[in-house]
């Protein structure tokens, strides 16, 4: 892959072209086929994918846009950058993901604007009944697969069944770039349409503003060829996740270590998140073996030092207790089974 990665930049650096040129356009074209989707609009990273989807839904001052509040932040800083009030559902205690349920009690008692999925940990979440309960009420639905790049279920790619789909590019994501980089996919073409005015400056011709909320967000054609070397590897990468993923869970027997459940094709193990009550001496334990962990994610979003003066009053008990739990084991297609059998065996010695 080294020798294809050279030569795809070194195309770009022989072209003398580096900003919305022929390879942003290739890419976009190839990753829309490639979710299902109509539309791909490159973009500078996944927060902006966010935060213009929302403004393309015309989501702004005075909106309120339902989300979860486990998920690092990502979706309440695009929302209250668009100016709008995120509204935070609970979390399922088994899978961490939105819980339909608690979605239907707040749309009974509250006004939404908007809904955001958050497919998280790779795992595609109960999009199709959150959906259901939008459309009913006429509500957008964004997904949010900045973690679940290739995710499939009933024959349908993450990011093919809301109205917008956001995506990370971000190089330790299941498709990454050398550096930043997002996108969003969509089969509508008014919103392609003024996300691709919002990602340079809102223009409608060249220094002529029409959208408000523009900016400038643009995929380089450097990480664009690099995302072309890359998407074809997607969906064995993505296999090889899940088979380490199952591995662990498998393995890992421990009284006080809950495993997540092994998936099919709508799981590709973005992370491997395991949940312990005593995470910390666990955590410890493992640094000892020289195993890096991560914890996604330590705190919910309303509890956040920058904005929980917006939030006061706000409780997500099963969103709370999973943030003290949650602890992510190393997870990438690289890894080789002993290196994972080695993990397993420091989990289950603790």
């Amino acid at each position: 892959m080294q020798t294809e990665l050279s030569a795809a930049i070194d195309r770009v650096l022989r072209s003398g072209w580096f900003v919305l040129g022929p390879e942003v356009s290739a890419f976009e074209a190839e990753f829309a086929s490639y979710c299902g989707a109509k539309h791909c609009v490159s973009l500078a990273n996944g927060t902006d994918a966010l935060e213009l989807a929302l403004r393309a839904l015309d989501i702004g001052e005075g909106k309120a846009v339902l989300t979860v509040a486990n998920a690092g932040m990502y979706s309440t800083v695009a929302i209250l950058a668009a100016g709008a009030k995120p509204v935070y559902a609970e979390v399922r205690p088994d899978t961490l993901l939105v819980d339909t349920a608690d979605v239907a009690r707040i749309l009974e008692h509250e006004k939404i604007d908007a809904i955001i999925v958050t497919h998280l940990y790779g795992l595609l979440g109960d999009i199709r009944q959150v959906i259901e309960l939008a459309r009913a009420r006429g509500i957008p639905v964004i997904e949010d697969c900045a973690q679940a790049h290739g995710a499939v279920r009933d024959g349908r790619k993450a990011g093919s069944f809301g109205d917008i789909a956001c995506f990370s590019f971000y190089p330790t994501k299941n498709l990454g770039a050398l550096g930043d980089g997002g996108a969003i996919v969509t089969s509508r073409d008014d919103l392609a349409g003024k996300v691709r005015q919002l990602r340079q400056y809102g223009w409608s011709g060249k220094y002529h503003a029409e959208l408000p909320g523009g900016r400038n967000s643009r995929l380089d054609e450097m990480q664009a060829a690099v995302l072309r070397v890359m998407l074809p590897r997607l969906d064995q990468w993505n296999a090889r996740r899940r088979e380490i993923a199952a591995r662990y869970s498998r393995g890992i027997e421990h009284p006080k270590v809950t495993v997540p459940a092994i998936h099919g094709d709508d799981y590709v193990a973005h992370l491997y998140v395991i949940r312990t009550p005593e995470r910390d001496r666990l955590k410890q334990h493992l640094a000892g073996a020289g195993i890096p962990c991560d914890i996604h994610y330590p705190v919910p979003d309303y509890a956040q030092e920058a904005c929980r003066h917006l939030f006061e009053g706000v409780d997500r008990p099963v969103t709370a207790q999973a943030c003290g739990e949650v602890l992510t084991l190393p997870c990438f297609p690289e890894m080789a089974d002993d290196e994972v059998d080695f993990i397993i065996a420091r989990v289950n010695s603790w």
